[in-house]
C-alpha cells in the first residue's frame, strides 16, 4: 500500500493462529465435550467457506484445530471435506457450524442447501 504507514505496522498483532489466504472462515465452534474422541475434545470446528476467486480453490471444508493449555497447537485436521469436484466447481460451501445438545457438529451449506450433521465415531477414530 501506498503511502506506507510504519505506526500502523508497528502496532499490528500476529495472528495466534494462521489458517492461509483465501479460506473465509465463516463459523466456528468451540468443543469441550467428552463426547468427541482426543483430539476433538478440545479445540475448535472451523467452518471454511472458501475463495471462488483464487486458484487453486482454497477453503470449502471443516476442519478442526487442536487446542493445548487454551491455546490453538498443531496442525488443522481436515473434518468435512468433498464439497469442490475435479474441475474445481462446488458442490457445497460451508457456512455455520454449532455443536447440538448431543455434541453433534451441525455445518450450514449455502450451495447444497442442507445442514450436515457430523458425529464422533462410535468404534474410535478411522483415518
Amino acid at each position: 500500500m501506498q503511502p506506507q504507514q510504519p505506526e500502523l505496522v508497528i502496532k499490528a498483532r500476529v495472528p495466534d493462529y494462521a489458517l492461509g489466504p483465501h479460506t473465509a472462515p465463516l463459523g466456528l465452534a468451540f468443543s469441550r465435550s467428552s463426547a468427541w474422541p482426543a483430539p476433538f475434545d478440545n479445540g475448535v470446528f472451523i467452518g471454511q467457506h472458501g475463495s471462488w476467486n483464487r486458484k487453486p480453490h482454497s477453503g470449502y471444508r471443516v476442519i478442526f484445530v487442536p487446542f493445548k493449555a487454551g491455546q490453538p497447537f498443531g496442525d488443522p485436521i481436515d473434518v468435512l471435506t468433498g464439497f469442490l469436484n475435479a474441475d474445481g466447481d462446488a458442490f457445497g460451501r460451508p457456512v455455520g457450524v454449532v455443536l447440538d445438545t448431543h455434541a453433534a457438529l451441525l455445518v450450514a451449506d449455502e450451495v447444497g442447501n442442507i445442514v450436515w450433521r457430523v458425529t464422533a465415531p462410535t468404534q474410535g477414530l478411522r483415518r
